[in-house]
């Protein structure tokens, strides 16, 4: 059995922390909408199983086109999160009481891929190094999942305090996340 030094954890830690730092930020918006607790649980295992599944995706696919899918990958999700974000924008000047995307279904699989798709470009480049891939992928899934459950229920406790704003922040909030990931 491979032994793991406390140096090659901490260094996987970081790099967990840093890739579940947009499911954390993407969460504070989508927390503004009225989500049950269940409902909170549930999408952040889906975003830390997604944080699991598409570096893996990339680790496969790593030795192949690493270099050239990198750049898609940021831009995809850069573009899907200004989309969304977006929609919630334009959807927070409607009088309705209903969510522009709610977590759930289409919404859930777009909110939990937007946020993943850097930890693919990351799986391109763990593919080819020699970084325990087991640990990587628990680490990334584990600490995206708990940063999307920290994003989300802060996100539900500032929709306390903002009210009818709170759509239009958490559009805000995607848009913003959207242009830092495409221009930043």
């Amino acid at each position: 059995m491979p032994v793991v030094n406390l140096g090659e954890i901490i260094s996987l830690f970081f790099v967990a922390t840093a890739l579940g730092m947009d499911a954390f930020s993407v969460g504070l918006g989508m927390g503004m909408q009225a989500l049950r607790l269940k409902r909170i649980f549930f999408v952040g295992v889906t975003v830390g199983m997604f944080h699991i599944a598409m570096p893996f995706i990339g680790i496969l696919l790593g030795q192949f086109i690493s270099t050239k899918l990198e750049g898609f990958a940021v831009v995809a999700g850069g573009l899907l999160l200004f989309g969304l974000g977006a929609y919630m924008l334009l959807n927070s000047f409607n009088q309705d009481d209903e969510p522009a995307i709610s977590p759930v279904g289409f919404g859930l699989i777009a909110f939990a891929l937007s946020v993943s798709l850097d930890s693919f470009s990351v799986g391109l480049s763990l593919g080819m190094s020699g970084v325990k891939i087991f640990l990587a992928l628990v680490l990334f899934g584990v600490v995206s999942m708990v940063l999307t459950w920290a994003g989300l229920l802060l996100g539900r406790k500032a929709k306390g305090l903002l009210g009818i704003y709170s759509e239009l922040l958490g559009g805000s909030i995607l848009c913003a996340f959207g242009l830092n990931i495409l221009f930043g």
